[in-house]
């Protein structure tokens, strides 16, 4: 089976099939050429087994097949070429052309565009011969001729989709297509994108490739010796104020506390001694300071 497709893009085209396909500015058309001197349905090429036949639907705008002007009709062959408002289109035999995949699909100013964006989407389609494609800053994808990335489906909108690129990150924003925008499924207006996801626009479905989620990383950041000498000098300050509180009272408590009996006649338990809380503050600072000095060593 043969396709008819634009002669400077391999991928924006579409299968003759039976009976017919229909090409024009219109987007109702197969092929859309969206150029003002192009008729909304211009031509029309009818398919009969292995027989192409080219209408021409407006007269007044001939079109040219190869060398030949074109006004009302002609037979179509593999390899012509046909011209209409400067636009020009080639029938070829996609078995022939899938025999030249990689070297069409990523050129060499592609892989520079890889390597400086690191973000690609890869074509989950076999009329796309899962074909990788680089991302710019901002990427359009849509059914139209002057979108970056121009594929033709039926149901895809002429604008269908943003990707774009922002500090690294990748973001997917839906341009009022028809039939929508998917992220992994699930119908998105906007949202962010990560490596490994689906993106799907109409029935085309394409995987992400690109950076691993920086965001998703933990990192762990050693204090400053500035930090540190703060963090011992607050704990020493707050020790000290804690032993000064309760060294008065201890002793008063105490003395009170012989007299002082329950309703059972056992005496009252004696609240801890100031030395005892006075060592209490001498180990905890201790305990810092070694903290203090394994954290200064890495």
């Amino acid at each position: 089976m043969l396709k008819i497709r634009y002669k400077n893009n391999k991928y924006n085209s579409v299968w003759l099939v039976e009976p017919m396909i229909s090409i024009g500015r219109s987007a109702t058309n197969d092929l859309v050429i969206d150029n003002p001197a192009v008729a909304d349905r211009h031509i029309e090429v009818h398919v009969s087994h292995e027989t192409l036949t080219l209408k021409n639907l407006d007269p007044l705008k001939p079109v040219k097949v190869n060398t030949t002007e074109v006004t009302g009709g002609c037979t179509l062959k593999e390899d012509d070429e046909i011209t209409i408002g400067g636009v020009s289109l080639v029938v070829i035999d996609p078995k022939r052309e899938s025999k030249v995949v990689l070297p069409e699909a990523v050129n060499a100013t592609q892989l520079r565009a890889v390597v400086s964006s690191g973000w690609a989407i890869k074509a989950n389609h076999a009329a796309l011969a899962n074909r990788v494609f680089p991302l710019k800053d901002v990427t359009v994808i849509g059914r139209a001729t002057e979108c970056d990335i121009s594929l033709t489906a039926s149901h895809l909108s002429r604008r269908h989709a943003q990707l774009q690129i922002v500090d690294g990150a990748l973001f997917v924003k839906d341009l009022g297509s028809a039939n929508g925008t998917f992220l992994n499924g699930k119908q998105v207006m906007e949202a962010r994108v990560k490596r490994g996801d689906e993106l799907r626009f109409d029935s085309l479905i394409f995987g992400v490739m690109g950076p691993a989620d920086e965001l998703a990383k933990t990192t762990v950041r050693n204090p400053s010796p500035q930090e540190t000498a703060d963090q011992v000098k607050n704990t020493v300050q707050d020790a000290m104020q804690e032993l000064d509180k309760p060294i008065s009272s201890a002793f008063a408590k105490k003395e009170s506390s012989h007299s002082a009996t329950n309703t059972f006649g056992s005496r009252r338990e004696e609240p801890k001694s100031a030395a005892g809380k006075f060592g209490l503050l001498v180990l905890a600072i201790l305990a810092v300071v070694v903290v203090v000095v394994l954290l200064t060593r890495h």
